[in-house]
């Protein structure tokens, strides 16, 4: 399995902690299986050959994932109005290791192709955006998304 068997209590730890307005510390959580992380290098040694100069744009990344949250915790608990345990089930099925890496060339991103039910009536597939420079050659999990969550716990409907 791509998470590490401490990683949920990890990751909720740290959400629980910006909800207290606390700094948290960048936890490693899991990794990524060999097909994703070649997937993924492959993308962006793609992207590399679309630069001319010397060393690559885009050096590999390895395995490792880690987490801090804030984006996460801003964008799904706060702006969204999902709680702590919605979001650790999101990472939780996006890093799932049946999640696939999606080709887009903006970002770079996995999403578990299997359907989840949510608390909300939804049936979702879990999709990870990994931020790959700051804490290079790790990914960070920058944001995850529940696609198809056409009724979020605010009652807003999907923008």
């Amino acid at each position: 399995m791509p998470v590490f068997s401490d990683a949920l209590s990890l990751i909720r730890a740290n959400l629980e902690e910006l909800r207290k307005g606390n700094r948290v510390r960048l936890v490693a959580v899991g990794t990524l299986t060999e097909a994703q992380l070649d997937a993924i290098n492959q993308e962006r040694a793609a992207a590399s050959a679309r630069w001319t100069s010397e060393s690559p744009r885009y050096p590999p990344m390895v395995a490792e994932v880690v987490f801090m949250g804030r984006h996460v915790y801003e964008s799904r608990i706060v702006r969204d109005g999902y709680t702590v345990n919605d979001v650790v089930e999101q990472i939780a099925s996006a890093m799932d290791s049946a999640a696939v890496v999606l080709k887009v060339p903006t970002m770079t991103a996995m999403e578990n192709p299997s359907p989840r039910a949510d608390r909300y009536g939804n049936s979702v597939r879990d999709r990870i955006v990994f931020e790959c420079s700051a804490r290079h050659p790790r990914a960070e999990i920058y944001s995850v998304i529940p696609k198809g969550d056409g009724v979020k716990p605010k009652g807003r409907p999907r923008e």
